[in-house]
């Protein structure tokens, strides 16, 4: 092996702060969870649907770590969307339909929603994360030297504003599945007659997934035309999906199930109108075409 080249990446100190607060998010989150389903008296099918997806989503904190740790760009917009919507699956689940939430309950969303403004603000602030993250790629490669890591060709950086936006996105389709699945359990009430709806709602999110993954790979190139196309994209998602949790869960289920995406589609119209102040979605200038001098003395 090559001594020239570093075997090993150095990772700042902060950098390494973030990871164990990751961790330890997540387990908070997975801690306060439980909590309220062992104190919960009116939970039910509607509690069990919640709790399931938000254990799977404090599973995304380890995700995150490993972005973070392999130092991509990403790690900072998926932060941010997953602490925002953490903090929203979570205070869904702190706060009954009746009566006043449990104490432990309430102490464990405050550290919780400590632990994911800590996060987003190492993630945003930390010179030397920012740092880390923007760093060039060591990759493995092969030579007449031996194994060696070297950095990776450079790549144009994609604005972390164009970022937000598209996890934001990516998020419509997860939300929607959730209040989804919540509304099929009227059918085991006997209400065989909503199949057609909820049916139509799940294909609906389905659809939502497969248009935000299409206009997501424009978004990074910067095509002018897909902030249109995401607006209405969102406006859409709205229209569908509120009126839906309205009418399918009451206003309960319309505050627990339609305002994680609520404030999500406000990320990412935030997020498109940064990044065109920006200028993402500015072409560059074309250089026009300049005639070839004449030819001169020297030149002959």
């Amino acid at each position: 092996m090559s001594a020239a080249a570093p075997m090993t990446e150095s990772r700042p100190a902060a950098v390494r702060v973030l990871a164990v607060l990751l961790a330890l998010t997540a387990l908070a989150t997975a801690s306060v969870e439980w909590l309220n389903w062992y104190y919960a008296i009116d939970g039910g099918y509607p509690l069990f649907v919640r709790t399931g997806w938000a254990l799977l989503r404090s599973l995304l904190f380890l995700v995150l770590i490993f972005h973070l740790w392999r130092g991509r760009h990403g790690a900072a917009p998926f932060g941010l969307i997953l602490a925002v919507t953490t903090l929203f699956s979570l205070a869904r689940l702190v706060v009954p339909r009746q009566g006043a939430p449990a104490l432990p309950g309430v102490l464990g969303f405050g550290v919780v929603a400590a632990l994911c403004l800590t996060v987003v603000l190492l993630l945003y602030r930390s010179a030397s994360v920012q740092e880390y993250l923007a760093r060039p790629k060591l990759r493995w490669w092969i030579s007449r030297d031996g194994l060696t890591r070297k950095p990776m060709p450079a790549r144009p950086q994609v604005p972390g504003w164009v970022l937000t936006t598209r996890v934001a996105v990516f998020s419509y389709s997860a939300l929607m599945l959730v209040a989804c699945v919540v509304a099929a359990g009227r059918l085991f009430d006997g209400d065989v007659g909503l199949l057609p709806v909820i049916v139509g709602w799940f294909v609906f999110a389905l659809l939502v997934s497969y248009v935000a993954l299409f206009l997501s790979i424009f978004l990074v190139k910067g095509k002018r035309w897909v902030r249109l196309q995401l607006v209405l994209l969102t406006l859409l998602v709205l229209v569908v999906h509120l009126p839906l949790c309205l009418a399918m869960l009451g206003v309960d289920g319309l505050v627990r199930d339609g305002g994680p995406l609520l404030v999500a589609a406000l990320l990412a119209l935030w997020g498109l109108w940064r990044a065109g102040r920006n200028g993402h979605f500015t072409p560059a200038p074309s250089s026009a075409a300049q005639p070839d001098p004449a030819p001169t003395a020297a030149t002959r």
